[in-house]
């Protein structure tokens, strides 16, 4: 039997992370299926006359056009989320990727149609972007704005765990297809299988998450009718400030993410000679660890902070910008799993468990999917989009160190603005601040947090 409107808003704060978890995990598996793509077989089907390195180039910059539709998603979704609510943005941001992934496995290559092959795929691959843009914003609310107050941190990394799930699930897919089939027929029809796979987790995803209710603080918003008039202007008019820090602590994180997980396949493969399964088993290990990391980093922030541990992460990848690309030199496997896994596990981890909740509390209920999906989003497009691009055409002029100095200079930019944001675990997030009681016209109380 269907559950009502009151017992849906009672619904356990387990089921709710969990149909975040999933319905993220099969968001991602859309979106790293094309960087796995991207990096190992777009040059050869959609630039075949480009020169090898200029194809990879080409393909590689037709991933980070999907980082750039990622803010555009942010704030469409951002401003509906706050203005209507976050369940119909998380139903609409799966749809919106999956009806595109599917379309992606289906598409002529460039033999077969020409120059409209790579016109195609940038547009599919627009759309990707902008289903993942409005999708963060909204699977870490329900989950957070649900959480109990000191449970934020643990609760609000689930969601962020469907970021290894999905890495896990496309590489893993992508391995096995690759070593199943030779290679005439992985460049044939092989390397659709996966994209084509994802129709079956969207239904999978649309199931669990139709079964959801509406945030409990979003829903005393909508009861009150005291949603913000214009969710993004007035973000950016109240909050200025946190979005700019969020934007600079997502850098080192997204960044060195994608330089780990996307360009290291490049780089190992075209390099260093290696066999493409060494650097994906590589990725395989830093996914598994990384489901077990990621919920350990959010729920110790939850009683030491999110400060802490965020600026512990970004410390970390400075120092090891250098060392990472010391033991991936040595052609060893163990070692370059060992450089994956210390950059992903350690350094990236150590950011994004606390990071939902970090971000979330930053802003106040009536602009929160605005505010935080902005400052997500946008660094997106600085850092993790153009982050393997950017790798890929300084290794082609300068060699790796070129590389190395990158990495650390994007998480000395994290490191300065973790710095500057003040600690936020103890916050309130039920209660409006001054600033939204400025927002929606009411007295502002004396005492309450700016």
């Amino acid at each position: 039997m269907a559950m009502t409107e009151p017992q849906g808003r009672n619904q356990s704060v387990r089921q709710v992370v969990a149909a975040s978890f999933i319905g993220t995990t099969i968001e991602w598996y859309d979106f790293f299926l094309y960087g796995t793509a991207a990096a190992l077989v777009f040059n050869k089907l959609f630039f075949p006359e480009a020169e090898p390195s200029s194809g990879t180039l080409l393909a590689l910059a037709t991933y980070g056009v999907g980082f750039a539709a990622r803010p555009f998603g942010g704030v469409i979704f951002g401003h509906f989320g706050d203005r209507i609510g976050r369940k119909a943005m998380l139903v609409l941001s799966l749809l919106i990727m999956g009806v595109a992934t599917f379309l992606i496995g289906a598409m002529p290559t460039y033999a077969q149609i020409g120059i409209w092959a790579p016109v195609i795929l940038v547009l599919l691959r627009i759309a990707q972007g902008i289903g993942v843009g409005g999708e963060w914003g909204g699977a870490v609310l329900m989950s957070v704005e649900h959480a109990p107050k000191g449970r934020r941190g643990f609760f609000g990394s689930w969601p962020q765990m469907g970021v290894p799930a999905g890495l896990f699930l496309s590489t893993v897919v992508f391995l096995i297809v690759q070593q199943t089939t030779s290679d005439a027929a992985f460049l044939s029809w092989g390397w659709r299988i996966p994209f084509l796979l994802s129709v079956v987790l969207i239904a999978i995803g649309l199931f669990v998450r139709l079964r959801l209710y509406e945030s409990p603080v979003f829903q005393r918003v909508k009861e009150t009718k005291t949603e913000a008039p214009m969710p993004i202007l007035d973000v950016l008019r109240k909050y200025p400030r946190e979005v700019l820090l969020a934007m600079g602590m997502r850098i080192a994180e997204n960044g060195t993410f994608y330089i780990l997980t996307v360009w290291v396949l490049v780089y190992g493969n075209e390099h260093l000679k290696l066999p493409k399964s060494t650097m994906l088993w590589g990725v395989v290990i830093a996914a598994l660890i990384g489901l077990i990391a990621i919920p350990s980093y959010g729920a110790l922030s939850d009683r030491v902070g999110r400060r802490p541990l965020y600026l512990g992460g970004a410390l970390f990848s400075l120092v090891f910008a250098f060392p990472f690309f010391w033991l991936v030199n040595t052609k060893t496997s163990i070692l370059i799993w060992l450089a994956i896994v210390l950059g992903v596990n350690i350094g990236h981890d150590l950011m994004y468990g606390p990071q939902a909740a970090f971000f979330s509390e930053l802003f106040g209920t009536r602009v929160r999917y605005s505010g935080a999906s902005l400052g997500y989003q946008l660094a997106s497009v600085f850092a993790g989009g153009f982050a393997p691009l950017i790798a890929a055409a300084l290794l082609k002029a300068w060699s790796w160190p070129a590389v190395a100095i990158y990495m650390a200079g994007m998480a000395l930019i994290t490191v300065v603005a973790t710095l500057f944001t003040t600690e936020t675990y103890q916050r309130d997030i039920d209660t409006d601040d001054a600033r939204e009681q400025e927002l929606i016209g009411e007295p502002v109380t004396r005492g309450a947090r700016v």
